[in-house]
């Protein structure tokens, strides 16, 4: 398995407006700094090949927007483990606890929905799987240092 990098959502969003900022058609010059900037953690050392194919399987899942990843509880089910040790690793592994990654998935999402023009912010709460629009916004501002709408402002 390739390193796995955390990157959180400053760096994300930081990432976004360089590459709007730059002459860079290749966006050479961009990611080159995000690199070096960092923001990320790297991943645990050691565990056996079992543990990695967990953590690997609950990212897929977190990724693909499985039905089952709304929730440590029924991803751990559907993984068949507990919820302890699918907490464990994961945060063991990938550097973050499992909460944490799955906000992280959806801000980036909604931040992909924002450049490409989404009105509805009560839209994309549920199209993000968030509680409603209240639950996205205390998310994003405590991930972003921002509000939905002051994104759409910043990335408009």
């Amino acid at each position: 398995m390739p390193a796995v990098v955390h990157v959180d959502a400053r760096v994300d969003l930081a990432h976004r407006l360089l590459l709007r900022s730059v002459a860079d058609p290749d966006h050479a010059a961009a990611e080159r700094l995000v690199r070096l900037l960092g923001g990320a953690t790297g991943p645990a050392v050691g565990g056996s090949g079992r543990d990695r194919r967990l953590v690997e399987r609950a990212r897929a899942a977190l990724h693909d927007g499985a039905p089952e990843a709304a929730g440590l509880l029924p991803l751990a089910r559907a993984l068949g483990v507990s919820p302890y040790r699918l907490s464990r690793e994961f945060q063991a592994r990938v550097g973050v606890p499992l909460t944490r990654y799955r906000n992280r998935l959806r801000v980036g999402r909604l931040l992909d929905r924002l450049e490409e023009g989404a009105e509805s912010l009560a839209g994309l709460a549920v199209e993000l799987g968030f509680a409603d629009q209240a639950h996205l916004t205390r998310t994003v501002r405590a991930q972003l240092g921002h509000t939905p709408g002051g994104l759409r402002r910043l990335l408009g």
